[in-house]
């Protein structure tokens, strides 16, 4: 049995383009948790200028279906377009490409400020072109299908 729970926290928008980011954690502070163990993603909105923490999806899993604890997380995940983990496994990356979210592994156990913060710096400059990709995810649905 898998149940998913989701917390958000409602305010004024940031101003600009964001895009929601998530972050495997066991300690709310350190990305330091691996994708398909992780009971708590910390969600951010993310944008050049702005960030704020806007909530927490939990993953609880009872049993051995590695697809369904995939799925199960991903799904969770739907909104977000990058998602920071310690480890991850080749399935559930594919899943999460699959899905249009971004994984990508943390070289250290970072916090998550200091993620926010080097994101935000890339953001400023010129981003890749996947990651302005990325942030236009929730601004025009079917955008990325093309």
């Amino acid at each position: 049995m898998i149940r998913t729970r989701r917390f958000e926290i409602v305010g004024p928008e940031l101003k600009g383009l964001t895009m929601k980011v998530a972050f495997a954690s066991t300690d709310k502070v350190h990305v330091d948790e691996h994708f398909g163990r992780a009971e708590a993603f910390y969600i951010y909105e993310v944008g050049p200028e702005e960030a704020e923490f806007t909530g927490v999806l939990q993953v609880k899993t009872e049993g051995d279906d590695e697809a369904d604890r995939i799925e199960a997380r991903c799904a969770g995940l739907d909104t977000c377009a990058l998602v920071y983990v310690a480890q991850i496994g080749g399935p559930a990356a594919a899943r999460l490409v699959q899905k249009k979210i971004h994984p990508i592994k943390s070289k250290e156990q970072e916090p998550i400020t200091d993620v926010v913060a080097k994101l935000q710096e890339v953001l400023r400059g010129s981003p890749p072109p996947w990651l302005r990709k990325a942030m236009l995810k929730n601004e025009r649905p079917g955008f990325l299908d093309r």
